[in-house]
């Protein structure tokens, strides 16, 4: 597939992955336009934190939930700063682990350690509805939370079978410090200036919504999304743009929902077409 994309610049959303994508698309030739959806921080009070990885290498939960790799990584750079990094290593090996999607997976595996169950589904509904199939009855659970997300939907459902929960929200967003990207993204889609935009999560779609009515420019993001080829990693994004009156134009194959499959796929579609423009600087 090398060379596949020269020409094509592609805007893409990412955060937590957006250096890899980035990376994979150049491989393929592609002018990467990059639009960090938000800046990622620690966490501005650490005390909880601790406090939960301290109590969790006293006394293991019976199963976590890993509802991200970022997460993960996060609780790991703060037990590595308080020097308990190998016990809460050993203590992460003990108890049963969940995980939302293949991100949390490939983050276990960094540490040489696996998820015994991945949810069909990458989202919280997806948890809940594999929660509701093991029986939880009697166990401490451990929940690590992501940000700007209602999780008392997925903390009942797990209370309700009978379980405890313990949560750590190991990161916050900044939206504001990115606002002025997607501003400049937005523009670039309605000067036709990109030939795809490739969205990688739900959260990215009403993003770019909330910023574009923020900043009273929907019209000229409609505009730009009109006329540029979008693809879509899977379907819980494709579900999110059906919702919101947007299309998908471009799906991976063989419901494989990753990125490698998703670039493939925007080669294949955009290959038909040349490129809106040469290169820029």
């Amino acid at each position: 597939m090398t060379g596949r994309l020269d020409g094509y610049r592609i805007l893409i959303l990412e955060t937590r992955e957006e250096a890899q994508f980035s990376r994979l698309l150049q491989e393929q030739g592609a002018d990467v336009l990059q639009c960090p959806m938000f800046k990622i921080d620690d966490a501005p009070d650490s005390a909880p934190i601790e406090a939960w990885i301290r109590g969790f290498i006293a006394k293991p939960y019976d199963d976590l939930v890993l509802m991200t790799g970022e997460g993960l990584r996060r609780l790991l750079k703060v037990a590595k700063r308080i020097g308990v990094e190998a016990d809460f290593i050993a203590a992460l090996a003990r108890p049963r682990k969940f995980a939302r999607g293949p991100k949390p997976v490939k983050a276990l595996r960094e540490i040489s350690l696996d998820a015994q169950i991945v949810t069909e589904k990458p989202t919280s509904e997806g948890l809940a509805e594999m929660l509701a199939r093991e029986d939880i009855k009697g166990h401490r659970i451990g929940l690590q939370l992501y940000p700007d997300k209602d999780h008392a939907t997925l903390v009942s459902a797990i209370t309700s079978r009978g379980a405890s929960v313990e949560t750590v929200l190991p990161y916050i967003y900044d939206a504001k410090a990115a606002d002025s990207n997607i501003v400049r993204a937005i523009e670039e889609m309605a000067s036709h200036r990109v030939d795809a935009i490739a969205l990688t999560s739900s959260g990215q779609v009403r993003r770019l919504l909330d910023v574009a009515k923020s900043h009273n420019c929907e019209d000229r993001l409609r505009k730009g999304l009109a006329d540029t080829p979008i693809a879509s990693v899977g379907p819980v994004v494709s579900e999110e743009l059906k919702s919101k009156g947007l299309r998908t134009d471009i799906y991976p194959a063989n419901d494989s929902f990753f990125m490698r499959p998703l670039i493939s796929a925007m080669a294949a579609s955009l290959s038909k077409h040349p490129p809106r423009l040469a290169k820029l600087p």
